[in-house]
């Protein structure tokens, strides 16, 4: 049997669980605006690494620190996500979701290609609160404070998130306007303007996973181009628009690829795209979503 020292053992899950936290916020945002506007929108990693640069521009330009761009950043991109919707996405409403999937690619590959001549491809640093600084000695580990903290509001935006859609009249209305968007325009609701408010609302998380990853990651303009790939992978298995299911994916993907990079280092890079496959063969709606 193979001996793994305890201390790289949990050294792995905790950046297990940290890529996971991410992959869970960016994975959420994808699906519900792929439950609303049945859009696959492949911009949402360059809107995260926009969320980023947001939060890196303002502590660079005006001094603004870490803990006001957690919501400002997300404003800023959510605003901006208003005006892809309203003057883009909405002009290919009803079409195949193959026109949504092209558009959001090309204004992705547009986003990268400004920041990346602005600001090159090296990245750079973002220094994390001095609050978070350091970390807790626990004898087969070092905890860093960061890092929980990361782990910590993934977890209770994410579940909150799914107790507002699941448990309030607006995340009726939601799903209502998921199944039957005329019917729920009869009832006197401006399906339009919900529509709106999603994609922002989405867009708004990509950021606040930016914001989260700045600190941890060189802010870069092609900080979301690979990580998109993984978080499409986890959408897919945990099933398109399902809420819970990108949630549930998210977190226990990034610990199984943590683990496999203890047990098999050189599967590490792959695991989650064969785990998608079999989850394909074996139920194609993915875990958590609707056969058709």
């Amino acid at each position: 049997m193979l001996a793994v020292p305890l201390q790289a053992l949990f050294g792995q899950l905790l950046i297990g669980l940290i890529n996971g936290s991410f992959y869970a916020l960016l994975s959420l945002g994808l699906a519900i605006i792929f439950g609303l506007l049945n859009v696959i929108n492949f911009c949402h990693g360059a809107l995260y690494m926009l969320g980023a640069f947001v939060a890196w521009g303002l502590l660079e330009k005006t001094g603004i620190g870490y803990w006001p761009a957690l919501l400002i950043a997300p404003l800023v991109v959510g605003l901006f996500g208003v005006v892809i919707e309203r003057t883009l996405l909405r002009r290919i409403s009803g079409l195949d979701p193959l026109y949504g999937l092209l558009l959001t690619f090309g204004i992705a590959l547009i986003l990268q290609g400004v920041f990346s001549n602005w600001f090159g491809s090296s990245g750079m640093p973002y220094e994390m609160p001095s609050q978070l600084r350091g970390g807790q000695a626990l004898g087969f580990m070092f905890l860093p404070n960061y890092r929980v903290w990361v782990i910590g509001v993934s977890l209770i935006i994410c579940m909150g998130t799914w107790a507002i859609t699941e448990g309030t009249r607006l995340g009726s209305w939601l799903r209502a306007a998921t199944e039957n968007a005329s019917l729920v325009s009869a009832f006197g609701i401006n399906v339009p303007r919900m529509i709106t408010i999603t994609y922002a609302l989405g867009v708004g998380l990509a950021a606040l996973a930016g914001v989260l990853a700045a600190p941890i990651y060189r802010v870069s303009p092609l900080m979301g181009a690979d990580l998109i790939i993984v978080v499409f992978a986890v959408v897919v298995i945990g099933g398109m628009g399902s809420i819970i299911g990108s949630i549930v994916t998210g977190f226990t993907l990034g610990v199984l690829e943590g683990l496999t990079k203890v047990f098999y280092p050189e599967a590490s890079n792959t695991v989650i795209f064969v785990v998608m496959a079999i989850v394909l063969l074996v139920r194609p709606a993915g875990l958590f979503g609707k056969q058709a």
